[in-house]
């Protein structure tokens, strides 16, 4: 495996691991998610994610909206950004954010799923 692959696979698990970990904070109330490094790590995490990511498709000539797949995971990628905005943040009863954060995380799996597969449909199903 390359090492662009590589970076791009740790920080998926990385953003996955702190937005599940996030999400833990904000449903028990701990103080920890205005933490400055709470707010800047994922952000680091996220954009070195979506530069691998494009460095990868860029290398493989392989683009969205020509190849289905990266098409998918890329509306996916804004679905998963917005739900997860509205888990941690923009929620306005612990049960909108519960269901965004679970429906956040239903879609991260799509976008794993798509990239191993390389099919947009659910494939795994």
């Amino acid at each position: 495996m390359d090492f662009l692959k590589i970076v791009h696979i740790s920080c998926a698990v990385l953003s996955l691991s702190g937005f599940a970990l996030r999400g833990a904070w904000r449903w028990r109330g701990l103080p920890w998610l205005q933490a400055r490094v709470t707010r800047v790590l994922p952000h680091v995490v996220d954009s070195t994610l979506l530069a691998a990511g494009i460095a990868l498709a860029l290398r493989d000539q392989q683009y969205p909206f020509v190849h289905p797949w990266l098409t998918a995971k890329l509306i996916a990628l804004v679905l998963y950004i917005v739900l997860g905005s509205i888990a941690l943040k923009y929620g306005k009863t612990p049960h909108r954010r519960a269901l965004a954060f679970g429906a956040a995380i239903l879609v991260f799996f799509y976008i794993i799923a798509v990239a191993i597969t390389r099919r947009a449909t659910l494939g795994w199903l």
